[in-house]
């Protein structure tokens, strides 16, 4: 799995998470939802995805994205 795949991977299940437990737990976790909005589209304008750099840094490999 490269760099891509697993950024966007991990991006929709802590959104899934986050709405699941918005609905179990408490409204705030909706927050948790908008963070991580706000990042990827942050991430296509800039190019700079902080988990993409870590998974870097880790020695999975590059993807055409990041």
């Amino acid at each position: 799995m490269n760099i891509d795949r697993f950024v966007l991977a991990f991006a929709g299940s802590v959104i899934l998470v986050s709405l699941v437990l918005s609905q179990l737990h408490h409204i705030n976790w909706l927050w948790l939802t908008a963070f991580v909005g706000a990042n990827l589209l942050q991430s296509s304008f800039t190019g700079f995805c902080p988990l993409a750099s870590i998974l870097s840094r880790l020695g999975f490999k590059q993807g055409a994205a990041f």
